[in-house]
């Protein structure tokens, strides 16, 4: 089948389902803790299961669209994700409906599929300059997602926000039926291959770039709502827009980067992203050490944090494609359970610590070691890449 290019709004779209169906529902918990009878711990498995799920089938949709073909894998995602979306929406029972809910995470794929399908239709710089587009566009929504669900919910209840997944899902089915041809080049994946990527210290530098990187900001996101209230006594609301500095920082970045890596190169973005974070990081610690108490030069490093993610990431991932171009599936399955397994890591150890001592600067100290992580994989990956002329 010949390799056919689909709209860039395509992919971001597949990619917004994966971060639509986590959070948008968020609002709605406490009304389906009451419609459903059962405690928050029983309804917070939606979240949980979910989470789960979405870690095991990053390595089993990348595969197994090396081996089969992108738009067979997504068009079957989407069938599945429909059918789940109607069975939450009709469900009476809670069994039913975690069951009906983790079946959702097929949602996965379409982010993991979007950067294997950038990475079959365009190489290096131009790979890197398409992930940072869709990264942009994507940044708004974690930001947008929950506020539409809870204005859902309050004037059309909870069902409402599944009727919307089962409508958006079917929507995209038939958008991806249209636009979606093959991209993948034809023949199947041998297993020395996979091994071979595996075994590849490249990869897994490439991978600690995004996972390092994006465990900077797990870690802030958990650790920070403490440090708002205890330490410098800000509300709910206050502490929300303190947590959006970061995710305003990736919307610039990745803007930053989708204008200028064709021209500079991505490992140059690569580099200097995971410096400044370190950077800002440092600064802001010592200012903290030294008994600071205002609030800005914490919003200062975590914009830092921010904006070189967004630099850095679409880069180290168009990267981690490229070490076996033929299995870009397989890595990006690889690199995106790896982000999650991370991020799951370091935000029970961000919990453990900050919690034992609620500063800023004991907050920046565990966010600077990570970033210091980072840096040191975005040198490896550096010394470990022989083509960074061509692959810029």
């Amino acid at each position: 089948m010949t390799r056919t290019a689909p709209h860039l709004a395509t992919l971001v779209l597949l990619t917004a389902l994966t971060v639509l169906t986590l959070n948008m529902f968020l609002p709605a918990l406490p009304a389906m803790q009451e419609a459903f009878g059962v405690s928050e711990q029983v309804i917070g498995q939606s979240i949980s299961l979910y989470m789960a799920a979405a870690a095991v089938l990053q390595l089993i949709l990348g595969p197994l669209s090396d081996r089969i073909g992108r738009r067979p894998v997504i068009l079957g995602m989407l069938v599945i994700y429909v059918v789940a979306s109607i069975l939450c929406l009709l469900a009476t029972d809670i069994t039913v409906f975690l069951i009906a809910r983790t079946a959702q995470a097929v949602a996965v794929g379409g982010g993991i599929l979007s950067s294997a399908i950038v990475r079959d239709l365009y190489e290096g710089r131009g790979a890197a300059a398409k992930l940072s587009l869709i990264a942009s566009a994507m940044a708004v929504a974690p930001m947008l997602a929950p506020m539409v669900g809870g204005a859902m919910e309050a004037a059309f209840g909870w069902n409402s926000i599944f009727m919307a997944y089962a409508g958006l899902g079917a929507a995209l089915l038939l958008w991806c039926w249209r636009d979606l041809g093959e991209t993948k080049a034809s023949g199947g994946i041998a297993a020395r291959g996979v091994s071979q990527l595996l075994g590849s210290a490249l990869f897994w530098s490439y991978v600690g770039v995004q996972a390092l990187g994006v465990g900077v900001f797990y870690i802030f996101l958990t650790g920070a709502p403490f440090v708002m209230v205890e330490f410098f006594g800000l509300g709910s609301a206050q502490t929300g827009l303190v947590l959006g500095s970061t995710t305003a920082g990736f919307l610039v970045g990745a803007g930053v980067s989708a204008r200028i890596v064709e021209r500079l190169g991505g490992m140059r973005l690569i580099l200097f992203g995971r410096m400044l974070p370190v950077i800002g990081i440092c600064a802001a610690w010592v200012y903290f050490a030294g008994g600071g108490v205002a609030l800005w030069p914490l919003l200062c490093a975590t914009l830092c944090v921010g904006f070189g993610n967004g630099l850095s990431i679409p880069s180290s991932a168009a990267g981690a494609l490229s070490v076996q171009p033929e299995l870009a599936g397989s890595a990006s399955g690889l690199s995106g359970a790896a982000v999650l397994a991370m991020g799951a890591g370091l935000t029970a150890m961000a919990t453990a610590v900050v919690g034992a001592q609620t500063t800023p600067a004991t907050l920046l100290a565990v966010m600077g070691l990570v970033a210091l992580g980072a840096l040191a994989s975005a040198g490896a990956a550096r010394m470990l890449d022989k083509d960074v002329p061509a692959r810029g």
